[in-house]
Parts: structure tokens; sequence; C-alpha cells
């Protein structure tokens, strides 16, 4: 799968588990993500690219905010919840 800015990943590995992400920018073998909550777009996540599992989703980083990338992701968040069986 390409790897491009805006796609939308989730936490493999580290503290931060399971949570949803944004990829701001990539370099060599890491990117740097963002969730607008506790990593903000003035400082983002520097991330190994194989502690990542791609998701099909992405978001337009054009005018994007923290706000928009909380908003995009609570909905993720919230289906990802709802999917998980009882006891999880």
């Amino acid at each position: 799968m390409e790897l491009r800015a805006g796609m939308i990943v989730r936490n493999r590995a580290g503290h931060n588990i399971g949570d949803f992400f944004v990829i701001l920018s990539i370099d060599k073998d890491s990117a740097y993500i963002v969730d607008g909550k506790h990593r903000k777009l003035e400082n983002p996540k520097k991330k190994n690219i194989k502690h990542l599992h791609f998701t099909r989703k992405s978001i337009e980083l054009y005018g994007i905010t923290n706000k928009k990338i909380r908003a995009a992701l609570t909905k993720l968040n919230e289906e990802s919840a709802n999917n998980r069986p009882e006891g999880e």
C-alpha cells in the first residue's frame, strides 16, 4: 500500500496502541503522526512505519486544524469501539 500524507493509520505499538492518527509527513523509515488532541499539528509524533497499521481512509490536509482531525478520528474511534466484542 502506498504511504502518503493525510492517510489515517492505527498505532500497533507503544503507549497509544490501538488509537487512530493522521500521517502529517513521511521520512525514509518513519512517519510524523497527529491526533489533534495529545499530538497536535505543532508537535507531531515521529513513529516507525513498521508500528503503524494502514487504513484505506484518508483526509485532505489543506486547511486542516486540530479540531478537524479530532472530529474525523472521533468517528473512527466510536466505530471501532462499537465493533469490539464485549469484554474488551
